[in-house]
């Protein structure tokens, strides 16, 4: 995966044709070593050309919008960081002032570009056409990042956004208008008005007059393609949202997607009239759940960044601690987890040092932390394994993928419950006495599993899921989460604890219960990473272990089947409590 071997699919699919056009739609800022490296430690100086925008400037991209993980850092370093950008930059929904103060809007970004280009019809004949191009980000943006961005950025819902913004591009004589939409695709619920969630309102934008074809994002999932139920709007073969051309080309490179648009001339200018949308892969699967490479990645593009490489290699390569035991993944969504009882080690350690002497002290202090590489989208590889030995800052990325913060919030007893209860969605519902009933809900990220340190408790799977994969209250008489206990005493309603736990997550992501007051001010923020650092340095060698927080309740004769990697299996001892057998290798290399 990566932008450099992307590059050579897109040289590949730029010798295809003559008319050609280049967009991303977010998210190059965050997301490797290299851009947290830029970000956190480094920095980048005035003037200085970041080296994801270096390689984009390499590409010569038509233009390009933000995505969320581009506010990761402040908006001070976004700015510096496409200021060195030779390519135009739009969002029509990210503000620089609250909506409704000016009009039109004060954007962050202009909203829309119109591109004027000559291309070559058929027959030879050189043609002037207008492109607009608007780009869209999801209104989470400020709520994720809000203690970067409060006060300084606003954002506006995708679709009511565009429904005020498409008239002014349209009226500025445009033969075509693209979305550069970086949110996903979602069906609309069931029983719902139509508009899908406001994070994923592709479907609904698709609806609106005036948009000819959606580029997508932020979701990682592939489109058009097999993976994509067909729904109301929604065809995954043809690669069509009500009737309009969109792909959504995977995550990390992993994808280039192609479109082909014929566009006709007639009496009332140009007219788009027959389309054909491809996702093609940077590698292709091979036994193993191993991949192989289609095309090598481009000198020219490794050229540039050889000197920001080797600087993040040396970075990421110190020495931070030891590792006395090892850390994996293979396990995490069905039992506790040494990896993640370390993550909420660290985090519960710098929430005790900032509450010291104030009456939240006084509190039960707990810790809620989920896992982050559990196969799914990302594949069977897509797994933390670390082994025991010297611990360097790349294990410290691996074991904490993204660039969130230490945080901390006041809850319920009856907060808890319910933030369990959100997390346990994860699971199917299984029938008791039956064999081998898929255990994992496909449409629930493993992100959003939140395990709680400090308390017990069981999971019910035969009771129905509380909350839908987006958060959504839905079976209000469930309960999985039975026998919750802290210090093995019942949980009481109206108990009060702390919860150490992540910016994301303290925003309001995901919909857990309790995220919806402000945060305890904790002082400076410190990223995960940085509590990591700090715990291992503090200890001669970290010898984690799986805590006895969570089990599935038991139900007789009946078991379930999960996705795991092929490498679990050096690791079936690890939990001995667990009656774990393996099965076959799947097709795409899952055991």
């Amino acid at each position: 995966v990566g932008l450099g071997r992307r590059s050579s699919l897109i040289a590949e699919a730029r010798a295809e044709g003559s008319n050609s056009l280049l967009f991303d739609n977010g998210d190059f800022l965050q997301g490797t070593p290299l851009t947290e490296y830029w970000a956190r430690v480094r920095g980048l100086a005035e003037g200085e050309t970041h080296p994801v925008i270096a390689a984009m400037n390499a590409l010569d991209y038509d233009a390009v919008t933000p995505g969320n993980h581009e506010f990761n850092y402040g908006l001070d370093f976004m700015h510096r960081a496409v200021a060195g950008a030779r390519f135009p930059l739009v969002c029509a929904n990210a503000l620089i002032a609250p909506p409704g103060t000016a009009n039109p809007p004060r954007t962050l970004l202009p909203p829309w570009v119109v591109l004027e280009r000559d291309y070559l019809d058929q027959t030879g004949s050189r043609h002037r056409l207008r492109i607009g191009v608007i780009g869209f980000l999801p209104p989470q943006t400020a709520a994720w990042d809000v203690a970067l961005l409060d006060g300084q950025l606003w954002t506006t819902e995708i679709v009511e956004t565009a429904r005020a913004s498409l008239p002014a591009l349209r009226a500025a004589g445009v033969d075509l208008v693209i979305a550069l939409a970086h949110t996903g695709i979602a069906p609309t619920p069931p029983g719902g008005s139509g508009e899908a969630p406001a994070e994923h309102a592709a479907l609904p934008l698709a609806a609106l007059d005036g948009i000819d074809v959606l580029l997508c994002g932020h979701s990682h999932l592939c489109f058009p393609g097999p993976g994509n139920p067909a729904s109301p709007g929604i065809d995954p073969a043809r690669g069509t949202l009500h009737g309009k051309p969109a792909m959504n080309p995977g995550r990390w490179g992993s994808h280039l997607g192609v479109m082909d648009l014929r566009l006709d001339l007639t009496p009332e200018g140009w007219r788009l009239t027959d389309f054909t949308t491809e996702l093609r892969p940077a590698c292709t699967p091979a036994p193993g759940g191993h991949c192989l490479p289609r095309l090598p990645e481009a000198p020219a593009i490794l050229q540039i960044n050889t000197a920001a490489h080797t600087e993040t290699l040396r970075y990421i390569r110190r020495d931070v601690g030891h590792l006395s035991v090892p850390l994996h993944s293979y396990f995490s969504l069905v039992a506790p987890d040494a990896g993640l009882a370390l993550v909420a080690q660290a985090q519960a350690a710098h929430v005790a040092r900032c509450l010291a002497g104030r009456p939240e002290a006084r509190l039960p202090l707990l810790s809620a932390a989920a896992p982050f590489k559990c196969g799914g989208r990302g594949g069977p590889n897509f797994f933390l394994d670390l082994a025991p030995g010297p611990l360097r800052m790349s294990h410290i990325s691996d074991l904490y993928v993204f660039p969130n913060t230490v945080a901390a919030l006041e809850v319920t007893g009856a907060e808890l419950a319910d933030w369990l209860e959100r997390s346990a969605g994860v699971f199917a519902q299984i029938t008791p006495g039956r064999s081998d009933q898929p255990l994992l809900d496909p449409d629930f990220p493993c992100y959003n599993f939140d395990v709680i340190t400090g308390l017990s408790y069981e999971i019910d799977l035969s009771q129905p899921a509380r909350f839908t994969p987006e958060g959504l209250l839905n079976a209000p008489q469930a309960r999985r989460i039975v026998n919750l206990r802290h210090d093995g005493r019942p949980v009481q309603a109206d108990q009060r604890f702390i919860v150490a736990t992540n910016n994301y997550r303290s925003s309001g992501a995901g919909h857990f219960a309790g995220t919806q007051r402000p945060d305890l001010d904790l002082g400076p923020a410190l990223s995960l990473h940085q509590a990591l650092v700090t715990l291992a340095k503090q200890q001669t060698s970290l010898t984690p272990a799986p805590q006895p927080i969570w089990r599935f309740r038991l139900m007789p004769a009946t078991s379930a089947v999960f996705e795991t990697s092929p490498r679990a299996l050096a690791h079936l001892g690890a939990h001995p409590d667990l009656r774990i057998e393996p099965l076959r290798l799947d097709d795409t290399g899952f055991q």
